[in-house]
């Protein structure tokens, strides 16, 4: 008998019809996220989820699900996924690291890349039609060559902002729970904590994971910390950064420009006060999103769910525990 699969929104053609080959499965094709409602009855059936970060996947949805035996969500992050109730309940929980390193970097690099030069705001002066003509003072920004970079968190991710930032002759600070010797080595970089590197940085890029100590770790003694010409970019995780010391650190020029893939909430709603600053360029959670990379992602979501159906070990299991039980 076929595994039921329940798929919490369209992914890509290629992996979707190899899971379609494999399983029964079901698939919610709007927009935006699975309804609480919805999801909770299409799981009573199920033996597998693929989700999202937009999907709470909490103790609530594994009670309406007592098939449930592999939940494989299509993200590096699983916070939206109650780790220890599916552990608790034997439930392998599986996720798509490293896939989208490179892509992600690229986007962190190309939002300090639009902060520093003020492309946001060009472009909304060209669309105005406010443009009238070239001008030696019209929105100077800063150079990245030759500026310091500091990296909150030196991962996969953090380590391709560093290598990317190398060719542009940036110098690059990091910090990290964990001190990296053989990538001071390797990069020619520089360790220092995080008030060191709030200090010393022209840009300061995050890539930690989100987590009880993370969580709000840039707020307004952060902000006060930095140089007033610096700029802050988060591809990481929203509730890294509080948001309401961003918008008056922004606001009242305690630092320059802020660039942000991910907000806190998410998605920000039209009506948020960042939304009214010049200095600060969001665009909608997009680091992963090109078609080689999302296609990716999801083949490997698929590929960790069917191994896990078949009681095989899957690549990328977050809590492996369950299978040594």
């Amino acid at each position: 008998m076929r595994p039921k699969v329940y798929v919490t929104r369209l992914i890509p053609e290629e992996p979707l019809k190899k899971l379609q080959q494999n399983c029964d499965c079901r698939i919610w094709d709007g927009e935006l996220p699975v309804p609480r409602d919805v999801l909770l009855r299409e799981v009573q059936t199920a033996d597998g989820l693929v989700s999202l970060l937009t999907d709470r996947i909490d103790a609530t949805v594994m009670d309406a699900a007592p098939k449930l035996r592999v939940i494989s969500n299509m993200a590096v992050g699983f916070d939206n996924v109650d780790i220890k109730e599916a552990t608790k309940r034997r439930i392998v929980v599986c996720n798509t690291p490293e896939v989208l390193t490179e892509t992600t970097a690229d986007l962190a690099f190309a939002l300090m890349s639009a902060a520093a030069r003020r492309i946001g705001e060009g472009e909304r002066i060209v669309r105005s039609g406010k443009w009238k003509t070239w001008g030696p003072m019209i929105l100077l920004g800063q150079d990245i060559h030759h500026a310091m970079l500091g990296i909150i968190g030196l991962g996969r991710i953090g380590t391709e902002i560093a290598k990317r930032a190398l060719g542009f002759d940036m110098k690059v600070i990091y910090c990290d729970r964990d001190r990296r010797p053989e990538m001071e080595k390797k990069l020619g970089i520089e360790y220092a904590d995080l008030k060191t590197l709030l200090a010393r940085s022209d840009f300061v890029t995050i890539h930690t994971p989100l987590t009880s100590e993370t969580h709000h770790m840039i707020g307004e003694e952060q902000f006060k910390a930095m140089k007033k010409t610096a700029i802050l970019v988060n591809t990481a995780r929203g509730p890294i950064v509080d948001p309401k010391a961003l918008y008056n650190a922004l606001r009242d020029r305690l630092i320059a420009y802020a660039a942000l893939d991910v907000t806190e909430p998410e998605p920000i709603p039209p009506d948020d006060p960042l939304l009214t600053l010049d200095n600060i360029v969001i665009v909608p959670h997009i680091g992963s999103a090109s078609v080689a990379t999302r296609t990716k992602m999801a083949m490997m979501a698929v590929d960790n769910l069917l191994a896990g159906l078949k009681g095989e070990r899957p690549h990328h299991v977050v809590n492996p525990e369950v299978l040594a039980k």
